[in-house]
Order: C-alpha cells, then sequence, then structure tokens
C-alpha cells in the first residue's frame, strides 16, 4: 500500500487528517494521502506568488528541458503509472498505457511550443492621428494558476493543465480528484526530479469545498477546472475577477449517415467510444441517431459488439469496460435507465449491475425528458435513435444543453460542412466518433459543456496576457 505525503512548493509534508484512495474494481485501500491543514493552501499561494518572477523570466530553454524531462520520465516510469492509473481509477490497463502515452506526447508538445509564444507587428498609421507609429504585442505569463481536476484521466488532464502552465512562466496550485490524488502525486515527484523551482507546483489533495475558495484569493490568477457543470459555473461566479478556462460536461452524439458504407467498422468503433472505461469520458458516446435506411444493418451488428466487450478486472489486459468510479455512481446509472424503461424505453442490451459495475447497455425508444437522453450519462449506456433527413438528425443533435463534440459518418462533404456549420459544438468529428481526440486540438464546449479552449498553444494562450507597446517616430 502506498503511503505518499502531498507536495507544497518543493516539499512533501504528511501533515492533516489521512486520506484513503480505494479501487473501484475491489474495493481495497490502494494508499493513503492527507488531506493538507487549511493554512496550507495559503501557504501554496504566498509561495505560488514568490516563484512567479523566476518562471516568468525563465528563458525558454530552461522551460524545454524540464519539460523534456518531464516527458521522458513518464515514459521510463510509464508501466507504474499505468498501473497506478488502473488500481486508484478503476481504468482498464489497456487504456491507462494508452493516457501515458498521450501525456508524454503533452509535455512534449508543450515543451516544442515554449519556442512559439510570441506576439506580432502591427502598423499603426491606418489614420493621420497616428502617423510615425508601430505597435508591437508580446505574450506575458498570466500569474500564479489553480488547476482542479476530475478522476477519469489522472495524468493527462492534470498534464493538460501543468504542461501548458510551464511552458507559459506560472506556477499551479494542484487539486486533484479526491478519488485519484496518488497520480497527481507522482507525477509532481517526477517535476520535482526534472528541476521544477520550488513553489512551481503544489498539490494539495483538498475538499472541492476548500479548492473553491482558493479561487478567490487575490494570489490566483488563473482557474482552470475539469468537471461537473454544476461546480464549473459556480467556480466562475466566484472568480469573476480572474481568467478562468471551463472543460465540463458532455453528452455526446453521433450520426451515421445513409451515404457511410462500412456499417461494421462504424458499429465496432461507436461500440468503443460508447463503453470504454465504462463511458466515463466527457465525450463518450450517449446518443447515436442512425438514418432508417441504416438502421437494422447497424443494430444487427452493434448489439453483437457492445455484448462482446470484455467487462471485468482493470488490471487484466482484455478489459475494455472496468467499473464505475464509485458504487453509488453504478447504482445511478441503474436507477436512470430504470427510469427510462418505466417511462417507455427498452433495453435492448444489457441493463445489469454488479456492485461497482454496470454492464453495457444498449437503450431504444428513449425521448427527451429522461435523465438518459438530457443528461450526461457518464457511464455504460447508449440510447439509439432513428432519423429520416439529415436536417431531423442536427435537430436532435442539438437539442441538448451540452455541446463538446459530435461525430458525423458520412462522405458527402455538403454534409460535412453543413455539420461543422449548424452542429453546436466545439468539435465536430467526420468520419469518426466525437470521443477522438488529440492532445494538440484546441479542445473545449459551449453552452453548459465550458468556456474557454484546452491543447497545448490554446492554453497557452489563456495562460498568458497580450501587451502592446507603442513606438514612434
Amino acid at each position: 500500500m502506498i503511503n505518499q505525503p502531498y507536495y507544497l512548493a518543493g516539499r512533501w509534508i504528511s501533515d492533516g487528517r489521512e486520506l484513503e484512495v480505494y479501487s473501484p474494481a475491489t474495493g481495497d485501500v490502494v494508499g493513503v494521502t492527507y488531506r493538507p491543514p487549511g493554512a496550507a493552501a495559503d501557504e501554496a499561494v504566498a509561495e505560488a506568488k514568490k516563484a512567479f518572477p523566476g518562471m516568468k523570466e525563465m528563458p525558454v530553454y530552461r522551460k524545454a528541458e524540464i519539460l523534456k524531462r518531464i516527458a521522458s520520465d513518464i515514459e521510463k516510469n510509464g508501466h507504474e503509472m499505468a498501473e497506478l492509473i488502473a488500481m486508484e481509477a478503476g481504468k482498464p490497463l489497456r487504456f491507462a498505457r494508452v493516457e501515458v502515452s498521450r501525456a508524454v506526447q503533452t509535455f512534449t508538445e508543450a515543451a516544442e511550443e515554449c519556442s512559439r509564444i510570441y506576439g506580432e507587428i502591427l502598423p499603426l498609421d491606418v489614420s493621420p492621428a497616428a502617423g510615425g507609429k508601430t505597435g508591437i504585442t508580446a505574450l506575458f505569463p498570466i500569474g500564479p494558476v489553480l488547476a482542479i481536476t476530475p478522476f477519469n484521466f489522472p495524468l493527462n488532464l492534470v498534464a493538460h493543465k501543468l504542461a501548458p502552465a510551464i511552458a507559459a512562466g506560472c506556477p499551479v496550485i494542484l487539486k486533484p480528484s479526491s478519488e485519484t490524488p496518488l497520480t497527481a502525486l507522482m507525477l509532481a515527484c517526477l517535476v520535482d526530479e526534472a528541476g521544477a523551482p520550488p513553489g512551481a507546483l503544489s498539490v494539495l489533495p483538498l475538499e472541492g469545498s476548500a479548492a473553491e475558495s482558493i479561487a478567490t484569493m487575490p494570489g490566483i490568477r488563473k482557474v482552470t477546472f475539469t468537471g461537473s457543470a454544476e461546480v464549473g459555473w459556480r467556480l466562475k461566479r466566484a472568480a469573476w475577477d480572474k481568467r478562468v478556462t471551463l472543460e465540463l460536461g458532455g453528452n455526446a452524439a453521433v450520426v451515421l449517415h445513409n451515404d457511410w458504407g462500412d456499417i461494421d467498422a462504424a458499429a465496432e468503433r461507436i461500440a468503443v467510444g460508447g463503453y470504454a472505461y465504462a463511458g466515463q469520458v466527457c465525450i463518450s458516446i450517449q446518443r447515436i441517431y442512425v438514418h432508417r435506411e441504416k438502421i437494422d444493418r447497424f443494430m444487427e451488428t452493434y448489439l453483437e459488439k457492445v455484448r462482446a466487450l470484455v467487462v471485468g478486472d482493470p488490471l487484466a489486459e482484455g478489459t475494455v469496460v472496468g467499473p464505475m468510479i464509485t458504487e453509488r455512481e453504478a447504482e445511478r446509472v441503474e436507477e436512470w435507465v430504470e427510469e427510462a424503461v418505466k417511462a417507455g424505453a427498452v433495453i435492448a442490451a444489457g441493463g445489469r449491475r454488479d456492485g461497482s459495475y454496470y454492464h453495457p447497455t444498449v437503450i431504444t425508444g428513449a425521448r427527451r425528458g429522461m435523465k438518459v437522453v438530457d443528461e450526461e450519462m457518464f457511464g455504460p449506456v447508449t440510447a439509439v435513435f432513428v432519423y429520416d433527413d439529415f436536417d431531423e438528425a442536427v435537430r436532435e443533435v442539438n437539442e441538448s444543453r451540452f455541446g463538446l463534440q459530435a461525430g458525423v459518418y458520412t462522405r458527402d462533404i455538403s454534409i460535412a460542412r453543413r455539420a461543422f456549420n449548424e452542429i453546436e459544438a466545439g468539435g465536430v468529428i467526420i468520419g469518426d466518433i466525437p470521443t477522438f481526440r488529440v492532445d494538440r486540438m484546441p479542445y473545449g464546449g459551449v453552452k453548459q459543456s465550458g468556456f474557454g479552449r484546452e491543447g497545448l498553444r490554446y492554453s497557452i494562450r489563456e495562460m498568458c496576457e497580450t501587451k502592446l507597446l507603442v513606438l514612434s517616430r
């Protein structure tokens, strides 16, 4: 069992009450860390403010060295990190390994982006009154950043906040999920060993309310949050005078149009996109819209693919669907499905819970007004709908308060362009599922799905202020 102190500005501390971390699969204790006392937050902010001038002036080559060293050390420790993710998050090992490799790429790309943080030259003599003047813009780091991350990507979603902050020159106070703090603290070890200056990072496994109070502190200049819409928008209201990025929930839809040929491949891909890691991804597929001409063939293949998904121990090599993060979450999914069935929906596959495991479930006959359609499922359940024309499909996709990503299977460029123009989402993926993400993409949503964008170049920009210099001849 791991006994891991928390990390405060270069020091490892075991003060505070114990926080036990449990395996979602077995209920066993994976490890122990500590809830920092209230004074730790004040100290972390003070140390971040103290570290900021040095990080602001740190040369590009030095920031790149630190980021490359972190990437290299994640790769060297990849096996241990993947196993830890599987144990504390319940993520199947095959997907935990993918998360580790993505984190390597995230820090590597941040190292490359260090040298691309630049402004532009603006001719200002656009009116007689501005004759002889030239503007020069430059980007300056905004200052200490509060980062709050969820359980489902305990390494790479931390990397998506920490790597751009180091590249920009901003210290970070990280509040990881209470369900998965050990992976974040393991990453802190690597950041420390890579030579990040004291105060560049603090990792505090605080209660949620304590972390939210940090957002209002004068020393914090930016808040970046990944989690529920309810908490995210509350944070934005509290941190009204800060720069805020919110990456919130989703209700991802995929449309399978009648011009798509390989139904079997699409069905297999959609099954993975809906059920991998028990659907606990913001862009897991929840709603599937299939053209009437393709519905019979799709359902035949899709149900076969869903039933073949391996449910079980996240440490087993073949597992695709592991446990929900807690048994209570599995009970919630069960309740939502039962509610839909009572209102007229039909279970075409699955519909069974075993403790914290909920088996991959396909629903037909669902409609708006049901939680399985309207809310973020964040579980291994998909609902299949039939449509007759593409305009109808777009309307249905947009009938959601969320708008993170959507996928459209079509070979028609005019349909693809209409999807891009008309679907209300931060990203539209043509010829693939909405669960597709590459870490350099601008990633974020519209409506209740968030505010701002992540992805290395975009996150760095949001952690910088644009400053103007005007020169006169």
